[in-house]
């Protein structure tokens, strides 16, 4: 039971094709393509602002701290 061969593609494209029709599935390649370009758009945003907001990073330094308990006043 090894990989098939170009043949058996073949035929599998030729049933889907009649099954749905080519113009569905051009439809159905442009939704799937607009959903990656907008998966790409959007983690380019979010990397933009991510660098955008983070504070400057200081290396070297430790600061060092104690926790005191609030109290209500």
């Amino acid at each position: 039971m090894g990989s098939f061969s170009i043949w058996h593609w073949l035929i599998v494209l030729l049933i889907i094709v009649l099954i749905f029709g080519t113009k569905k599935l051009r439809n159905i390649g442009q939704d799937l393509g607009g959903a990656v370009k907008g998966f790409k758009d959007g983690m380019k945003e979010g990397t933009a602002e991510k660098s955008a907001e983070a504070p400057p990073q200081v290396g070297g330094q430790t600061i060092e701290g104690e926790v005191k308990e609030k109290t209500k006043s």
